[in-house]
């Protein structure tokens, strides 16, 4: 079945998908009435032969009627969003995590640090992969996402995700997935000539595949030794969840 975009595949895709329907809504109905309006004038008001221009004063009570249309619609839609962005962004908001991960942006690669054999993230048997984000279905996940260089965005369209990854900052992500699946991990900010190619895929596991995918990478990567400076990193400890300061 085609769709005209992708469909939302965790838990508050479709509070988001809501709110961008009321605004369609709305928006595409003043389109409407003001390309009907002037359709309607430009004939009313056309040309004919023997029929002189004058001037009209402005009315008051008109200018106040569309200055406070606009004005309530604005309220509203902001009424609307306030309780969804504060679950969604507000960190003191979200739910406990069943997953963390390390996601670190750089040009033009996203490299996704996860916890190793002893399930908790920043030790030094965490392991490293490039461009693939792994998750399982039905648990929330925290993402703490990082750049390296320059701004990038952290988008994942079926998720209804979309986090700028700045340098210097360590910023928090929440999200569950409701269904398996590979999906698109791309960047939303044009960061340099390679922003075309920076693209990773976002694999949603049954639970217990994912944990099963976990162990085993994870002491595949020890034995390996590919991830040495990645575990020396996080043995040294990671930094504190910037985003606090500002509240």
């Amino acid at each position: 079945m085609t769709h005209w975009f992708p469909i939302g595949i965790s838990t508050y895709a479709g509070e988001i998908d809501r709110l961008f329907y009321i605004i369609l809504f709305i928006t595409g109905l003043i389109f409407v009435l003001v390309q009907g309006a002037l359709l309607y004038f430009a004939f009313k008001y056309r040309h004919v032969e023997g029929r002189k221009a004058f001037h009209i004063h402005g009315d008051m009570r008109v200018e106040a009627i569309w200055t406070a249309i606009p004005f309530l619609i604005v309220v509203y839609i902001a009424l609307a969003s306030i309780g969804p962005w504060l679950r969604i962004r507000d960190y003191d908001r979200f739910p406990p995590a069943e997953l963390e991960v390390e996601v670190t942006a750089k040009q033009f690669e996203w490299n996704v640090t996860y916890p190793g054999p002893d399930g908790s993230l920043g030790t030094g048997d965490d392991f490293v992969r490039r461009n693939q984000l792994h998750l399982p279905v039905g648990r929330v996940v925290h993402v703490h996402l990082s750049a390296e260089d320059v701004i990038h965005s952290f988008f994942l369209p079926e998720f209804r995700v979309k986090q700028d990854a700045v340098p210097g900052l360590r910023l928090p992500v929440w999200f569950e997935a409701m269904e398996t699946g590979t999906y698109t991990l791309g960047c939303a900010e044009l960061c340099g000539m390679g922003h075309y190619r920076m693209r990773g895929t976002v694999t949603v596991h049954e639970a217990a595949a994912f944990d099963s995918w976990l162990q085993s990478s994870g002491e595949t990567a020890f034995a390996d030794g590919d991830d040495d400076d990645a575990r020396v990193a996080a043995a040294a400890g990671t930094p504190q969840h910037d985003e606090h300061s500002g509240h």
